[in-house]
């Protein structure tokens, strides 16, 4: 079914000592094949959720469920649930592939029961399985935890900061791999403090902030309700000056050579039709739908209430 649930935290709720809520009643769900990006700043609590997700603590409250069944430490389920939770830690002096059979082995399994080449095909590092990891770039070695988390040919994929610290090229190559195991029917479910790269490569987002939901939905659900424009027009200071009062105008600031405007109810039509009965000519209008408006609207919302 494309609509079945896989993934799902219900009301899920972690409190250390001192009575410190790190998640705190989080809801949501993804669905069968998707990928899904749990978004939000450093310390919002997205890795302690993960990691309540799989089963590697604990909540205080509340439970998690993954192909309709309910998830605790050991549960059987977790067998076709690949992770990759916080840092991919390998051997340094051994080489890739020789990494990923001490892992297979130390849990008590036979790598030819693996299903090496596809998760080695996968994560796309070619010949560098044979050299030792100490010889790898960051890029390879979060493509060799993927790969690692692939080894039981798992339905479900949990990756916490998949991209975090890599240069541009390295963080296409994650987002070229996650599209292959989408297309593959995998559900991925990944945690990102990367705006940009969670609207790539996402079909679902949660948004958190200091341990809870703020909203959940697509990517383009998210960000129609923060739509702006931008607008190359002839006389920026009084385009400017009567945006800045028009209905509908959130803000508008001055960039680069025309001016930006973040909308709230009206359209580019309506801001159109109101510079030209000011007399103000426009040369460009550009539509904009970003993540990043949407998400820092959400942050500015919940610091300010």
């Amino acid at each position: 079914m494309v609509d079945e649930v896989v993934i799902e935290s219900l009301a899920l709720t972690k409190a250390f000592s001192g009575g410190v809520r790190a998640v705190d009643d989080v809801h949501f769900t993804v669905q069968r094949g998707s990928v899904c990006g749990l978004l939000g700043p450093n310390g919002a609590g997205k890795t302690t959720t993960l990691r309540m997700l799989v089963g590697l603590i604990r909540p205080t409250s509340g439970t998690a469920q993954i192909l309709g069944v309910e998830v605790e430490p050991g549960s059987a389920v977790l067998r076709r649930v690949g992770t990759m939770i916080e840092h991919a830690e390998f051997v340094p002096y051994l080489p890739g592939l020789l990494n990923l059979r001490v892992y297979w082995e130390s849990l008590g399994a036979d790598l030819e029961a693996a299903n090496l080449d596809r998760a080695l095909s996968v994560a796309g590092l070619g010949d560098a399985v044979h050299r030792k990891v100490k010889t790898y770039s960051q890029g390879m070695r979060q493509r060799l935890g993927i790969a690692r988390a692939l080894l039981g040919d798992p339905e479900v994929l949990v990756l916490d900061e998949p991209t975090n610290g890599l240069d541009p090229g390295e963080i296409r190559e994650i987002r070229a791999l996650l599209q292959r195991l989408s297309d593959a029917g995998v559900t991925v479910l990944l945690s990102s403090h990367l705006l940009g790269e969670v609207e790539q490569v996402c079909d679902q987002v949660v948004v958190m902030d200091r341990g809870r939901v703020l909203r959940t939905g697509t990517v383009s659900e998210l960000t129609r309700a923060s739509a702006s424009a931008y607008l190359e027009v002839d006389d920026v200071p009084r385009a400017t000056a009567y945006l800045a009062t028009h209905y509908g105008v959130r803000a508008v600031s001055p960039e680069g050579s025309g001016i930006a405007v973040e909308l709230d109810g009206t359209t580019r039509a309506d801001l159109v039709r109101a510079l030209v009965e000011q007399g103000i000519g426009i040369d460009t209008i550009t539509s904009r739908h970003r993540l990043e408006d949407a998400f820092l609207g959400l942050i500015d919302t919940e610091t300010t209430t």
